[in-house]
């Protein structure tokens, strides 16, 4: 065989191999500016003078069906012990919260609790927990914390003593994490103890982690909702304009299911 056509064919196989190389480090920029652009899209506007109420959430990589795959990241699990709400329920809110922030206090306090009665009551909504701590050591620790409560079932009593008004301003020391296990009504504080210093809090506080930092989270708190990206503690309305559209989009879809299997 002449060395040349080997060398031709050679140089051809290793020109495909750039170029699938290439291609493949394309999708996956494209990807991850996708996720950036579309939690930017939605975060409030930092300016004096303007609202946040202003930000509309958008479909992340719009027409590209990327809001169809990050609606994906619902669990949907029945034994979810940091969930509310149904596991079938048409739209699925996903939060990605740290315990130091105060924004994600704001939300817990002043527009969640409304957001339960309208639409976690009526099985319109689930809302699914993800551990995201940015602020440091004493956010990882809470973090555990509140995933060792929710294993005896105490998850949101914990996470509204954990938000409650000047709650963070205290740390979140292991002594001071204790008296809030006992402010929940957590009923093993020795299980609690050694539950949240566990392996198995640090890995499903791992788990929520990196899912958020595979589709661009950057900050608390962040929000999907029916796979839509919304950012930051936006008003009331913003939350319930994004679930009533989530919402008729899951019922025309079962209709059209329904339709196609007459």
């Amino acid at each position: 065989m002449p060395a040349s056509s080997s060398s031709s064919r050679s140089s051809a196989r290793n020109g495909s191999s750039r170029k699938t190389l290439l291609a493949c480090a394309a999708v996956a920029v494209a990807a991850v500016t996708m996720g950036l652009v579309s939690w930017q899209a939605t975060a409030p506007d930092k300016a004096p003078g303007r609202s946040p109420a202003a930000a509309e959430p958008q479909a992340a990589g719009s027409g590209s069906g990327a809001g169809a795959e990050l609606a994906k990241l619902a669990r949907r699990e029945g034994g979810d012990k940091l969930a509310l709400g149904r596991a079938d329920a048409p739209v699925v809110l996903i939060e990605y919260s740290d315990f130091k922030c105060g924004y994600c206090g704001k939300f817990a306090r002043d527009t969640e609790p409304e957001l339960i009665r309208k639409y976690v009551d009526d099985g319109t909504l689930r809302i699914e927990w993800r551990n995201f701590p940015i602020f440091g050591a004493e956010s990882e620790a809470a973090a555990k914390a509140a995933w060792a409560a929710g294993q005896q079932d105490r998850f949101r009593r914990f996470h509204e003593a954990a938000y409650a008004p000047g709650a963070k301003e205290k740390g979140f020391g292991e002594p001071r994490l204790l008296e809030l296990a006992r402010e929940a009504g957590v009923p093993d504080l020795e299980r609690f103890r050694q539950d949240m210093n566990g392996e198995a809090a640090a890995a499903a506080l791992e788990k929520d982690r990196e899912e958020g930092y595979r589709i661009g989270v950057s900050s608390t708190p962040s929000f999907l909702v029916g796979g839509q990206p919304v950012a930051g503690a936006q008003p009331f309305g913003t939350f319930a304009a994004a679930i009533d559209r989530a919402a008729a989009k899951a019922r025309a879809t079962a209709g059209a299911g329904a339709g196609a299997g007459r």
